[in-house]
């Protein structure tokens, strides 16, 4: 004897989406006009004169730190006497 097949409820799974763009161009005109003016123009250069010198002094300083303090005898520092 043959038994039929045993069937279950079905899966459904969710749709896949597909776009489609469509394009269409229109031509909108720009009318840029333009106009030129000529102006002409005279300077009078009033020219003043201001001399001035100017001199620079460098100077520069030294500073020797120890972090920490050096053994004894050792750097500019004397050794202490021997007892």
């Amino acid at each position: 004897m043959h038994c039929p097949p045993h069937v279950t409820a079905p899966i459904v799974h969710p749709p896949q989406c597909c776009v489609q763009h469509h394009f269409q161009a229109t031509i909108v005109p720009h009318i840029h006009p333009s106009h030129t003016t000529h102006v002409y123009h005279h300077l009078y250069e009033h020219q003043h004169y201001f001399p001035h010198t100017e001199s620079a002094v460098a100077q520069a300083a030294n500073r020797h730190v120890y972090c920490p303090a050096p053994m004894p005898g050792w750097g500019p520092f004397p050794a202490p006497p021997m007892r």
